[in-house]
């Protein structure tokens, strides 16, 4: 599995048979092959998770699929990629049959082989994506974390940790190859609870820090933070866009 980091939130993922491109918004995306099914997922409507240039890779990629949370306004769709677009909500399960791109499925006889994707709630907008793809299972949170911030009151953040533990409870007790988790340097000092919350419920062999909004300084500040002498040796260091991961279980 080959992963690049674009930037911000927005990796290409790259499989033997498919690659999934996450949250593009800005940066440069990697050349891929032209051929290869392409499934680009969008987990909310905010600037730094969406743009409207993800429309302009079906000119290029016949085998593209769109998965978008429903938030995003149907009329940023343009016309020639209606169809190759499929909206989710939170608490959906799919897989590959309810893709609307035919094209998409070319040499490929089981639809529901190629994906399966099932999604939870963001606690700020859309949702996130829980991915089983050629027997790798993939999490990206788009904006699902525990945003507590300082500047609010007591009860607020004590309902973002509420509602982001009933959320990631869902997935307790469940193994995830690789997870793109929030690593915000907007909440100071507790920039690791997110993170931390999450790997007690879930066991990943591979934490991938986005949302770091260019401070990669982070990142060893998060693996050198006593919560995570546990796992520190499984979170990667991003240090630059266009920086590219290899993984293999």
């Amino acid at each position: 599995m080959k992963i690049t980091y674009i930037h911000h939130s927005s990796f290409l993922v790259e499989l033997d048979s498919v690659n999934l491109l996450f949250d593009y918004y800005r940066g440069d995306i990697p050349i891929m092959d032209l051929e290869k099914p392409l499934i680009v997922f969008a987990s909310h409507v905010h600037g730094d998770h969406f743009s409207k240039k993800i429309f302009e890779l079906a000119n290029s990629h016949k085998r593209i699929q769109y998965v978008l949370s429903n938030d995003i306004d149907e009329k940023k769709i343009p016309v020639n990629c209606k169809d190759k677009v499929l909206f989710v909500g939170a608490g959906e399960y799919f897989d590959g049959r309810v893709f609307t791109n035919k094209q998409f499925f070319q040499n490929i006889e089981k639809k529901e082989s190629i994906i399966a994707v099932e999604t939870l709630q963001s606690t700020d907008e859309g949702v996130a994506f829980w991915i089983i793809c050629e027997g790798k299972t993939i999490y990206h949170a788009g904006d699902l974390h525990f945003w507590f911030w300082r500047g609010e009151a007591q009860s607020w953040n004590q309902e973002m940790e509420r509602r982001y533990c009933k959320e990631i409870d869902k997935l307790n007790g469940r193994h995830a190859d690789i997870a793109f988790l929030v690593l915000d340097p907007r909440q100071g000092d507790d920039f690791y609870l997110g993170i931390n919350e999450f790997v007690k419920r879930v066991e990943i062999d591979y934490i991938i820090p986005m949302h770091c909004w260019g401070e990669y300084s982070i990142i060893q500040k998060m693996k050198s933070h006593s919560c995570a002498d546990a796992y520190k040796d499984r979170i990667a260091v991003i240090r630059r866009e266009g920086e590219t991961l290899e993984w293999n279980s």
